[in-house]
């Protein structure tokens, strides 16, 4: 079960997260999480170049490292890179210390103040050590959760939910992973064709 669209609730339940970004233009802000991966991460590059839109790509640590060139390319080709830690952890279910570990262990390879917790999952406490040890770090949710991931979810359908939630400002994730590649594959490209004909640009998200 998850919600595409986040509640306003849960924004203002945690306040010190960011969710989407305040904009009085059309600029919606693509994000991509679990690669660099040969295959999936490569396709999104040449979609978005065809597009002359830049992205944030939320790196796996452990994925980075096994693929340089690609984590390489991500960075040259003027996108930004965030956290998603080294092993992709699920924060309710991981110990403060193990946690904090984990994401200096990918901080170390990316160096990124950007930081997206895996799953969406992260204990008060968690963000709490992240922030003692990155000053700097924001830490990034999402207005729109594309779904790519639910195999279950037709990619027809994948569109139709990501063209309904997305407005001015919001930030929106999908996965350059072998799970979402199905329906990544049939929304990036037709959802970056309607897009810009409604007239929005795709930025790298702010660092504050």
């Amino acid at each position: 079960m998850y919600l595409v669209k986040t509640p306003r609730w849960l924004k203002l339940l945690y306040p010190q997260l960011i969710w989407d970004i305040k904009t009085s233009s059309r600029c919606i802000y693509l994000t991509f999480d679990d690669g660099p991966i040969p295959i999936v991460t490569p396709f999104v590059l040449n979609i978005l170049k065809k597009h002359q839109a830049k992205a944030t790509f939320f790196c796996i640590g452990d994925n980075a490292k096994k693929h340089p060139d690609i984590f390489t390319q991500v960075k040259n080709e003027g996108h930004a890179i965030g956290n998603h830690t080294y092993n992709h952890l699920k924060g309710w279910k991981t110990d403060d210390e193990t946690y904090t570990a984990n994401y200096l262990q990918a901080d170390e390879l990316l160096n990124a103040p950007l930081f997206r917790p895996p799953y969406g999952r992260i204990k008060r406490s968690q963000i709490k050590a992240l922030k003692q040890v990155r000053p700097d770090i924001n830490i990034i949710m999402w207005d729109v959760l594309s779904g790519d991931f639910d195999m279950a979810l037709k990619p027809e359908d994948c569109l139709k939910k990501v063209l309904k939630h997305t407005k001015p400002g919001s930030i929106i994730v999908f996965h350059d992973s072998l799970k979402a590649f199905n329906r990544l594959e049939y929304v990036l490209p037709r959802a970056l064709e309607v897009w810009q004909k409604e007239g929005y640009t795709f930025e790298i998200l702010p660092v504050s």
